[in-house]
């Protein structure tokens, strides 16, 4: 497995698998992996020849107040973890080289970029459309591998890859859960044991949505106001938004259909957790 810090290492290695004939599929993480990481490593050695992870915590898409220092950093464990699964290239750059001194070019995808999580933190979709554009530059890749957790985010490439041509398909995988319904997430390492406890209300309040829809009910409001009866269950947890949405272009629906977006994110202590459903 090959450790690449640089631009240039990353480009060379990727020139060697095209001239082998060698697809390429792209897992770009923030790292501190666990196995719902895993599960897009997989997706993308079942569908290509060659597989690189990308571990880099994004300044670009914290804002000032967030938790961008203490964001868990492990490399040394990823590694060996990346190791054991397969992999053939790990990026892990430093903020000097992705962000030249003095860069002021960015990417930013109008309108989608101030939905959900983008009209709470302004800012973040631009930090996120810039750092994939820029793994898309350096990599090439045939595929990159995304998870429906992130499902915003995946929203807003799946608009940049098309209205920018990139010449990458962009792979969706299921959100990976804990036996109890916890979403993965490397955040849920910072938890409390009651707070792990409390933020399982996501999930209730996401299946109770499920539910009522299932049973026949297609008001939005209704679903909402069934959601919010969860989620009242636990006071310590604070909600920012709960939404059902469309899930192309994250504008909020009356009439719920099939495959509309139930998403939540919220505050549980000083971790900030998102979670959705596709109905």
């Amino acid at each position: 497995m090959l450790v690449l810090r640089t631009i240039a290492e990353a480009r060379q290695a990727c020139a060697g698998f095209r001239a082998a004939g060698k697809t390429l599929g792209l897992v770009p993480t923030m790292g501190a992996l666990h196995p719902g990481h895993l599960s897009l490593i997989r997706a993308a050695q079942e569908s290509c020849d060659a597989v690189a992870v990308s571990i880099f915590v994004n300044p670009t898409q914290f804002g000032p107040k967030e938790d961008f220092a203490s964001y868990p950093r492990v490399l040394e464990q990823d590694c060996h973890t990346l190791e054991a699964a397969g992999v053939d290239i790990v990026f892990a750059p430093s903020v000097e080289e992705m962000y030249p001194p003095g860069g002021s070019t960015s990417v930013e995808v109008a309108g989608l970029s101030d939905r959900l999580d983008g009209a709470l933190r302004p800012g973040h979709f631009r930090g996120v459309a810039t750092v994939v554009t820029k793994l898309f530059l350096i990599f090439a890749p045939d595929a990159a591998f995304f998870g429906q957790k992130d499902a915003a985010q995946v929203a807003v490439l799946r608009r940049m890859v098309r209205d920018l041509r990139f010449a990458v398909k962009l792979e969706v995988c299921p959100t990976m859960r804990e036996p109890d319904g916890l979403a993965l997430s490397s955040r849920n390492r910072n938890l409390s044991e009651e707070e792990r406890r409390q933020a399982l209300v996501l999930y209730r309040a996401l299946r109770a949505v499920e539910s009522r829809f299932q049973a026949g009910e297609v008001d939005s409001g209704k679903l909402m106001d069934e959601a919010q009866r969860i989620l009242k269950q636990e006071p310590a947890v604070q909600v920012e938004y709960c939404r059902i949405v469309d899930p192309e272009t994250l504008e909020q629906v009356s009439h719920v259909r099939p495959g509309s977006l139930v998403a939540i994110a919220a505050r549980v202590g000083a971790t900030r957790l998102i979670d959705n459903l596709l109905l």
